[in-house]
């Protein structure tokens, strides 16, 4: 057995809830030509459909497990809603076909919904039918840009991509999930949540905080485990974070909607390194 397998062998397994992860038989070869028969864990990816006042809004694939975050997090960054108040209970629907993949949201009696605004801005960011500037306009009517004074060092975003990994007890069995965290100024970790979609994640975190009522995030980091896309920067804003920082790459209009929101735009950190794509006046020496 070579060092690497040996430690991966030695590597104490965290506890995963048996509905994130699945084990199936994969047929192992190694370097030597030899297969074996072997248990292996996979992230488990089902559908979720959220329903607001019975009426279905949108269905997205989903790793199983904090749902009632991922609902909340989806339609406060959808702009339908704003304060905790707004969200009177969200239910799994004992009527549907797979109750236990779909969820009800009930709002306060005095919020209005334009369903028809919303089932068309659901399909058209899925389809990539918004781009460019008018769907960074269109996203600056419901969010207007960061004005958070918030200042974090160097050292600080260095450490997060540690303590990131160290929390992802899923990604530690399956190696197969994204995760997002928030972080406050001092690199304090807030919440962490897996799952196969990034953006989920991402709506998972911002759920939590809507939820608890730790709320908004403008004094605090997002980190993501991939890449940095427009529909994360877009999410950020809808949950006030000024600070976003991915361990990848960001897209062309993920930069451009970070600088004209006002938010802190950090790519590739990893290691001792960073990129800073937007403002760098919020990280201090």
């Amino acid at each position: 057995m070579s060092r690497e397998n040996a430690q991966k062998a030695h590597k104490p397994r965290l506890a995963v809830p048996n509905s994130v992860v699945a084990l199936n038989k994969v047929l192992r070869r190694d370097s030597h030509g030899k297969s074996k028969l072997e248990n292996d864990f996979l992230a488990v990816e089902e559908p979720l459909e959220i329903r607001v006042q019975g009426r279905s809004v949108a269905v997205t694939m989903r790793t199983p497990g904090h749902d009632r975050e991922l609902a909340a997090g989806f339609l406060l960054t959808e702009g339908i809603v704003r304060e905790r108040r707004d969200v009177v209970g969200i239910l799994h629907c004992r009527a549907a076909a797979a109750p236990e993949n779909t969820l009800n949201v009930f709002l306060a009696p005095s919020l209005k919904v334009d369903f028809a605004q919303l089932t068309r801005h659901v399909f058209a960011t899925s389809s990539c039918g918004l781009c460019g500037k008018a769907s960074i306009e269109s996203v600056h009517q419901h969010f207007p840009p960061v004005k958070s004074r918030v200042r974090v060092t160097p050292q600080t975003l260095r450490q997060l991509p540690k303590l990131m990994r160290k929390a992802q007890a899923t990604f530690d069995q399956t190696g197969g999930l994204h995760a997002a965290a928030v972080f406050d100024a001092a690199g304090k970790l807030v919440v962490l949540r897996e799952d196969v979609g990034r953006h989920n994640a991402v709506d998972k975190v911002i759920g939590h905080g809507f939820l608890e009522e730790e709320w908004p995030f403008d004094s605090h980091i997002l980190l993501v485990s991939g890449r940095a896309s427009f529909e994360i920067l877009q999410k950020a804003l809808a949950a006030q974070v000024p600070i976003i920082c991915a361990v990848s790459a960001p897209s062309s209009l993920a930069v451009q909607f970070a600088r004209e929101s006002g938010q802190t735009l950090v790519g590739f950190l990893r290691g001792d390194t960073m990129n800073i794509y937007a403002g760098a006046r919020r990280i201090r020496d």
